[in-house]
């Protein structure tokens, strides 16, 4: 998924493709660290139908976060068939109801019309612009009060 640059730009640090096995070692290494520290992390998202990896969905928090999200990432192929919306309910779900959290953060870079169409779909509101590690970004942000079950 990484090795797209469309999907690099928004998802890895630095904004750059995974094109190497060590790239490709360390984002793996950071995500199930993620796991294994915080005791949750991104959920990998499948197509039932053929068991082909979708993209990751789900909660994340790593030091120095502006706040606790639920982010999003599709691989291209996947994209615009409602994986993200399903899977980011299904996440917003699990995060109320393992949490005792009042909102949960999107962070959405400003150019990154695609995701904020999912922040939308999801009913999160665009609460203010913050720096995201030095790229512009929104935060989008669902209150525990105003989410609906679906």
């Amino acid at each position: 998924m990484l090795s797209d640059p469309g999907t690099a730009r928004f998802i890895a640090a630095d904004g750059k493709p995974v094109t190497t096995e060590i790239a490709g070692w360390r984002n793996a290494a950071v995500i199930s660290g993620h796991w294994a520290l915080h005791g949750f992390g991104m959920f990998v998202v499948e197509e039932k139908s053929s068991g082909q990896y979708v993209g990751r969905v789900g909660p994340w928090c790593p030091p120095g976060w502006p706040g606790f999200e639920v982010g999003w990432g599709i691989a291209k192929d996947f994209r615009g068939k409602g994986y993200a919306v399903e899977a980011a309910r299904a996440s917003i779900n699990w995060t109320f109801d393992s949490f005792e959290i009042d909102e949960i953060m999107h962070c959405i870079e400003s150019v990154n019309a695609p995701s904020q169409a999912v922040a939308r779909k999801l009913g999160a509101r665009k609460d203010r612009e913050i720096d995201l590690f030095g790229k512009p970004a929104d935060a989008w942000l669902t209150s525990r009060a105003s989410w609906r079950r679906n």
